[in-house]
């Protein structure tokens, strides 16, 4: 469990390019709090992949993060599946 937030995500962005290097799949189910900057560093992640060749999934989202995706209106560029 954990949070994804403009708090905590300093670090994954230091590492982003050694932490996705072969990633096509992100499980953001056991995250309990994404606010906006967590959210861009999702859709940040997409788009290198993106760039890289690779259609990243992101799936478990929360009720809150499918909530968060809507009010930015992002559905259609950032899809979610519910289950793994």
């Amino acid at each position: 469990r954990g949070e994804l937030d403009r708090e905590t995500l300093q670090p994954l962005w230091r590492q982003r390019d050694a932490l996705m290097a072969d990633k096509t799949a992100i499980d953001v189910a056991q995250l309990q709090r994404v606010d906006s900057a967590g959210l861009a560093l999702l859709l940040h992640l997409q788009e290198e992949q993106r760039q890289r060749g690779v259609a990243l999934k992101i799936f478990g989202a929360t009720e809150r993060l499918k909530t968060l995706i809507a009010l930015y209106n992002l559905q259609a560029i950032m899809p979610v599946d519910t289950a793994g």
